[in-house]
């Protein structure tokens, strides 16, 4: 199954994120340790430029196991993420156009 998962950070959290980043990295790169595959996801931004959160598109077997990649980042366990949403994304959802980020 496929999902998307929007990430909305804590306002105040730049030096700790800029801390936690590479152990964010290696965890999108694992994939949590097998839990998910990690297809895209990227930072995104306020319009004054500022951090507003991440988002990935996930696969996984199952949404607990989305929701447990989740849950396991790095900037989540570390107070950096205020919010976290799930969506399923369509079974027709057309994965092999992307280059995964997790191996």
């Amino acid at each position: 199954m496929f999902f998307l998962m929007e990430c909305t950070h804590h306002g105040d959290k730049d030096l700790d994120r800029d801390r936690l980043r590479p152990a964010h990295r290696e965890w999108v790169a694992s994939g949590g340790k097998g839990l998910a595959r990690v297809l895209v996801g990227s930072a995104v931004w306020n319009e004054d430029g500022s951090a507003r959160g991440h988002f990935g598109i996930l696969e996984a077997a199952e949404e607990r196991d989305a929701r447990a990649f989740a849950d396991g980042d790095p900037f989540a366990i570390g107070g950096i993420v205020r919010d976290i949403r799930l969506m399923r994304l369509a079974d027709g959802f057309q994965a092999h156009r992307i280059d995964p980020m997790t191996k």
